[in-house]
C-alpha cells in the first residue's frame, strides 16, 4: 500500500498518511468547493488502510485551524471508520490540537471526542 500525500491549498488541508509508520496527519484549513470529491480518495485510502493494519497502533494527528460544516461531517465519517475498527481490535490515538485562543476548534474536538467510544482521543493546545 502506498502513502497518501496531498499538499495543502488555501481551501484544503495537508494530508500526510504514512502507511509504513502508521501515522496520519490532517492539517490546515478545510473548506473545499466540493467536499465529497476532495475527501473521497482519502476515505477510500483509510478504508484500505484499516483493512490491512490488523491490530497495529495508529497515530492520527489533526491540526485544523478552520473547517466548514460539510468538512465536519466528513471528519466524523472518518473518525467513525476508525472507531469501528478500534471496536474490532484496532488501536488508534487521535491527537486533536488547536491554538490556545481558538475555543471553536477546541469545542469541535470535544464534540468529536464525546461521540467516539473506542478511540484514544487527546486534545491539546499547539506549541508555537
Amino acid at each position: 500500500m502506498n502513502n497518501l500525500c496531498i499538499p495543502a491549498t488555501k481551501y484544503t488541508p495537508e494530508i500526510d498518511f504514512d502507511y509504513h509508520n502508521n501515522t496520519l496527519l490532517l492539517s490546515g484549513q478545510s473548506y473545499p468547493e466540493n467536499t465529497a470529491v476532495f475527501y473521497q480518495p482519502i476515505i477510500n485510502w483509510i478504508k484500505d488502510y484499516i483493512d490491512q493494519i490488523g491490530d497495529q497502533e495508529t497515530v492520527f494527528n489533526i491540526s485544523i485551524i478552520y473547517f466548514n460544516s460539510s468538512s465536519s461531517k466528513v471528519f466524523m465519517d472518518i473518525l467513525d471508520l476508525l472507531d469501528n475498527k478500534a471496536k474490532e481490535g484496532g488501536a488508534f490515538i487521535i491527537n486533536w490540537s488547536y491554538a490556545e485562543d481558538d475555543e471553536i476548534i477546541l469545542e469541535h474536538g470535544e464534540e468529536f471526542k464525546e461521540d467516539l467510544e473506542h478511540l484514544t482521543f487527546n486534545i491539546f493546545t499547539k506549541e508555537c
